[in-house]
């Protein structure tokens, strides 16, 4: 029995072991490099060590302070609330791999063979723990997944919020009616099936019908809002932009010659978040969406993410001369939109070296519309905040399911508690976090004898 049970922990698919290994150990390599890292906070480190102005150590214990916390508390948590691994989990992992190896050609090789174990065991890793948890007397592990149920329902309200930090109240109350609206329209409607034209109708999700609605029209401000053109006579004023592009010409063109390497990571991992394989998620709420089967709208919310990180990883990039590994996440849509797995390496190949051969100009055109650049920085913020909002509740929802009563008053504790903390929890993490510690409370109390 014992047997069995191990060798079942050890059964991983080679495809998708495989692949994780092999995206695993190049984000690992160009973290060595200095080509590119996946946290945003590490990469204006990068030009400092690269130029002399920071020794290897000190990049080394920096990279690991920033990184180890959101994994341990950010990444893993999520990636245990589904079958499928957060990508915090796996690119945090080798961009603290990558700066601690040595910057010489051993250091180069030992970088990629680390990340390829660590990947491996990453993924072996979380299924043997979801593996031990279902073995518990109380199994938590269907009740965990109830932790994302509010996200769906809310991300579609994000717009909204997003209009009103950057227009006005009145206007996201507008915008707020207009997704509600949508949603009780799709509600009523149920299918579509033009007539009797289709023999299957389509099936309209109404989360998914409101988020768009919401979307199109907060780009509707957006777009609306374009920077102040110059007078008869007078020389357009160069935008802040540009005049970065200007400076750091030489650190955009040093991206460009990694170019072939960011493409193969921007393919493969399309591939891995495709949702026939559905290896890797961009964020929490695609996280929950693909775990659900609903491919359409993880696609929508992976579309959002990318755009509101259009501005922070394209000014990052060209002021420091690195890159993410994932580029501005587009490739994460580029993968969710196909089943088919060399589609989704070529559309991932082909959005990253578009990316990269843009650079420059993405940054231009942003400052031609200044209401988009500020859009994508209120939809990290009002994103973040909904996560916090809808993480909590749903840890309480899912903690109350394993622990009546008690389930409730352990989050709201714990949530409470940590803000009182000298080194703080990611707050968006406490809800799984929370729900993982009722559920080992619950089967301590089952072992305990108290029923």
């Amino acid at each position: 029995m014992e047997y069995e049970f191990f060798t079942r922990l050890m059964e991983i698919d080679p495809l998708k072991a495989g692949l994780l290994a092999v995206i695993g150990g190049i984000s690992t390599m160009m973290a060595n490099r200095g080509i590119a890292v996946f946290h945003d906070g590490l990469r204006p480190l990068m030009p400092e060590h690269l130029e002399g102005r920071m020794n290897r150590k000190t990049l080394a214990a920096t990279s690991f302070a920033l990184s180890f916390g959101l994994v341990i508390g950010f990444g893993i948590p999520f990636s245990l609330t589904a079958p499928i691994i957060l990508v915090h989990s796996l690119l945090l992992g080798t961009d603290v791999i990558g700066t601690w190896c040595a910057n010489s050609k051993k250091g180069f090789v030992l970088s990629g063979v680390l990340g390829a174990l660590y990947a491996i065991a990453l993924m072996t890793g979380l299924r043997s723990v979801v593996d031990i948890f279902a073995h518990l007397p109380v199994n938590f592990m269907n009740n965990l997944s109830k932790v994302g149920d509010p996200i769906v329902a809310c991300f579609a309200l994000f717009p909204a919020i997003v209009v009103a930090y950057q227009y006005g109240y009145r206007k996201g109350i507008w915008v707020l009616i207009a997704t509600l609206a949508g949603y009780i329209a799709t509600k009523a409607m149920g299918s579509l099936s033009f007539g009797g034209a289709l023999s299957k109708p389509v099936q309209l999700d109404p989360n998914g019908v409101a988020l768009l609605i919401s979307m199109i029209v907060m780009f509707y401000f957006a777009m609306k809002e374009r920077a102040p053109v110059a007078g008869d006579g007078q020389v357009p004023a160069k935008g802040a932009n540009e005049m970065l592009v200007g400076l750091f010409s030489t650190r955009i063109q040093r991206i460009q010659n990694n170019i072939w390497l960011l493409v193969l990571s921007g393919g493969l991992t399309a591939v891995a978040s495709s949702m026939s394989l559905s290896l890797l998620a961009e964020g929490p709420v695609s996280l929950q969406l693909m775990a659900q089967g609903e491919g359409a709208n993880a696609t929508l919310v992976a579309l959002a993410r990318a755009i509101s990180f259009v501005p922070l990883v394209g000014m990052t990039a060209i002021a420091t001369g690195v890159y993410s590994p994932v580029g501005m996440k587009f490739v994460f849509v580029a993968g969710l939109v196909t089943n088919n797995l060399w589609i989704a390496f070529i559309a991932g190949s082909v959005i990253m070296f578009m990316e990269i051969k843009l650079l420059a100009k993405i940054a231009v055109w942003l400052d031609k519309y200044p209401g988009v650049k500020a859009c994508g920085d209120h939809i990290r913020t009002v994103i973040t905040r909904m996560l916090e909002v809808s993480l909590l509740v749903g840890g309480m929802i899912a903690s109350n399911a394993i622990l009546p009563g008690m389930g409730f008053m352990v989050v709201a504790g714990i949530y409470l508690l940590n803000r009182t903390s000298k080194r703080p929890l990611v707050e968006m993490a406490i809800g799984p976090i929370a729900t993982i510690v009722v559920g080992i409370l619950a089967n301590v109390i089952y072992l305990m004898g108290i029923r």
